[in-house]
């Protein structure tokens, strides 16, 4: 599947960085993510060379496997991890960046770019921001709707169950379906908040402020010292936001489900993820392929996460290959919340499509006024 809903490649150094907002108990947490690194390591040599004998905590490598393991009562830390895949579906309406022909990146004639990644480069970005904001116009939060699985992570927390959801989408769909800053990671940044990109001012604004920019076809400029306004969105060669390096140290032992969803698990680090849950820790994975299934090699290295879905030695990877829709109802159901799920879904939809209703009448009674005037 390709990536979409967010920007491509990032930089890859992980940084050393403070504990994370939500931290508590210091101690305890700092041992926590000691033990992690150490059991992060000695999983890998022991799943690579084939030595130990993991915990085996699925019955079956199946769909009803993992219903039934949600429902034992022992999971009690799922950690999501999404990708464009949740957000390019039709219910969503998402264009994806690298799909031939359809993606973004094939239809940026219009730009004048000297080639299509351009657009999210920092240093053509200061030099021609126009392109940026046409297309973040386009792409603007608020323009779509969240989907089936959008809200199958909203049921997740709902319920007491969902860890954390690492994100690479930019596109605010997790919020927009009821996930809070704290139930997040967005890993490859968000349209939620921007920042004045001046080392010595980066002050901030909200979604609101800058959609009125982009809308009014304004270019946004910083109210304090004028240079150009920038949405949190990772760029390339920007790192990856601090939270997203000293979280995962955190969340990543504890997790005891990890479902990966609609993501080819092919930019890093969010792709090596996979690989920093405890050994024993069931991994499902609902995409139109496989995917992650990395050479083991990589997997010492602590990239791509070398999932094993089909060999004799497979004990815990489970992939459902279908839309992330159709997998995230298809769970809901062997889990006895398919109806909870639909009723959220199309009770959810409606407001939101009552809100753009109301939102365009009012922009057209706002339009009749100053003509009259």
């Amino acid at each position: 599947m390709s990536e979409a809903s967010e920007p491509p490649n990032k930089k890859e150094e992980e940084e050393t960085t403070s504990e994370p907002e939500e931290q508590s108990d210091g101690s305890s947490d700092e041992e926590a993510a000691g033990n992690s690194e150490m059991d992060f390591l000695r999983n890998l040599f022991s799943r690579t060379l084939g030595i130990g004998t993991p915990e085996k905590v699925l019955d079956d490598l199946t769909l009803e496997g993992v219903a039934k393991y949600i429902m034992s009562g022992k999971c009690k830390n799922i950690i999501c991890m999404a990708g464009a895949g949740i957000s390019t579906s039709t219910a969503a309406g998402i264009p994806d960046f690298r799909s031939p022909n359809t993606g973004l990146y094939a239809n940026m004639q219009k730009y004048n770019l000297p080639y299509p990644e351009a657009i999210f480069q920092l240093d053509y970005f200061k030099k021609h921001p126009e392109p940026f904001f046409a297309l973040a116009k386009e792409l603007y939060p608020g323009e779509f709707r969240p989907t089936v699985c959008h809200y199958f992570m909203k049921l997740l927390k709902d319920k007491g169950l969902l860890k954390r959801c690492y994100t690479q989408n930019i596109d605010t769909l997790e919020r927009v379906a009821g996930l809070e800053s704290g139930d997040l990671i967005e890993a490859h940044g968000t349209f939620f908040t921007s920042h004045c990109v001046k080392f010595t001012c980066r002050k901030e604004y909200n979604l609101e402020w800058m959609k009125e920019k982009i809308f009014s076809d304004d270019i946004p400029k910083c109210e304090k010292c004028s240079s150009l306004v920038k949405p949190d969105i990772v760029f390339f060669g920007e790192s990856l936001p601090v939270r997203f390096f000293t979280s995962m140290k955190m969340d990543f032992p504890r997790c005891d489900l990890l479902i990966i969803m609609g993501t080819s698990l092919q930019v890093q680090p969010f792709a090596s993820l996979v690989s920093r849950v405890s050994k024993s820790c069931p991994r499902l994975l609902i995409n139109m392929e496989k995917t992650g299934q990395a050479d083991p090699m990589l997997g010492l290295l602590g990239f791509g996460g070398g999932m094993d879905f089909d060999s004799d030695k497979a004990y815990r990877d489970v992939a459902h290959i279908s839309t992330c829709d159709d997998g995230c109802m298809a769970l809901a159901d062997l889990l006895g919340w398919k109806a909870e799920l639909e009723e959220l879904v199309n009770r959810e939809h409606a407001r939101i499509d009552s809100q753009g209703k109301e939102a365009k009448s009012s922009e057209s009674k706002g339009a009749s006024a100053s003509s009259v005037e």
